[in-house]
């Protein structure tokens, strides 16, 4: 038990869907978009970025297209919603790397691509996932930061050299580091390693104690340190939603009574059923963190890790506030408990 807390509200970089409805969905409507981020608002998070996975073109632009006309006429998204993350396409598409992400639709990085994308969008692309071994990724990380895009890297084998010279040339995130991997990694050679060890990086975890069992997670972060560690949920339809079949960016993914979702008969894990506040109780359930630096990882370090993007992109993202009871419940404060989004000039 902890004394009560009050904190910005929580914002999550990787969210691919919530309480029923998947933002991979090129049929979603304002309303279910609303219905997500009330269910989202319950768990202390004000402000989040709708993560679209893999796909060919011609599907992310229509999904695009669908969560962007879903966002400005909700009544949740204008506030809530900063932006986008797209997490590949241009990923490793290896066994193990490749994770739920559709292996056929990878490709090698391509900053034209991006753009194509996001023409005509009322929100930004604020972050984008990639595996920094394939072809023109350092080109392509130097064009989405002159873009004002915050690079992370996921889903990939990169070494040590790769990754310093993917820092190099801007990226500064790891999407939840320790999964998109497969089980069996060089001793010492190895893309974990490598970002662990890289001080340029700020990593992403899912606390959620299936995609990282507690004393993995807490040895992570532990190396990386409180201040460049981010909670993060990777939470998909199934997320706030009780166990059962859901549609998942044209799969089916299977939430069990444990909470871990996957496509039915696959090992392999497809996004999470995690809430925010529940990762923030997790991490100090395990020792991993104290209250209020748990709930820093969740709501301080994620405004951080964005702030460039927004800046670049003229938006001013002034958080909601958000009250912790002495089981680190949350509860949202009122007046502006909502995050509020404002356009300002482009730094």
């Amino acid at each position: 038990m902890t004394a009560p807390l009050t904190s910005p509200g929580l914002l999550d970089l990787q969210v691919n869907g919530y309480a029923g409805v998947d933002f991979n969905n090129a049929a979603l409507t304002a309303d279910a978009l609303d219905a997500a981020l009330e269910a989202m608002l319950a768990s202390g998070v004000t402000a989040c970025l709708p993560t679209l996975i893999t796909a060919s073109f011609t599907t992310l632009r229509e999904r695009f297209l669908a969560l962007d006309a879903a966002v400005a006429s909700s009544r949740l998204g204008p506030s809530m919603v900063p932006g986008y993350h797209l997490e590949g396409p241009f990923l490793n598409s290896g066994d193990g790397y490749a994770g739920c992400h559709p292996a056929s639709d990878m490709c090698d990085p391509d900053a034209g691509f991006v753009e194509r994308l996001a023409a005509g969008l009322r929100r930004p692309i604020l972050l984008v996932t990639l595996a920094p071994e394939r072809s023109g990724a350092v080109p392509f990380i130097q064009a989405m930061r002159v873009a004002g895009r915050i690079v992370a890297v996921a889903h990939s084998a990169a070494n040590f050299s790769q990754i310093q010279a993917a820092v190099a040339a801007g990226m500064t995130l790891s999407t939840h580091l320790g999964n998109g991997l497969p089980h069996v990694l060089p001793k010492l050679e190895n893309t974990l390693l490598a970002q662990l060890a890289e001080a340029g990086l700020t990593a992403c975890f899912i606390g959620d104690g299936h995609h990282l069992p507690r004393q993995p997670l807490a040895a992570m972060i532990r190396l990386k340190g409180h201040g460049r560690s981010i909670l993060v949920t990777d939470a998909v339809t199934a997320a706030a939603a009780p166990p059962g079949r859901y549609d998942f960016a044209g799969i089916t993914v299977e939430r069990d009574s444990a909470g871990l979702v996957r496509r039915p008969g696959d090992p392999y894990l497809a996004g999470s059923g995690l809430s925010l506040d529940e990762a923030v109780r997790n991490v100090v359930d395990w020792g991993v963190a104290e209250p209020a630096t748990a709930i820093a990882m969740a709501a301080d370090n994620p405004r951080s890790a964005l702030a460039p993007a927004l800046l670049a992109h003229g938006i001013r993202l002034t958080p909601g506030r958000v009250s912790w009871s002495s089981d680190l419940r949350p509860t949202l404060e009122a007046p502006g408990s909502v995050d509020t989004v404002e356009r300002v000039a482009p730094a």
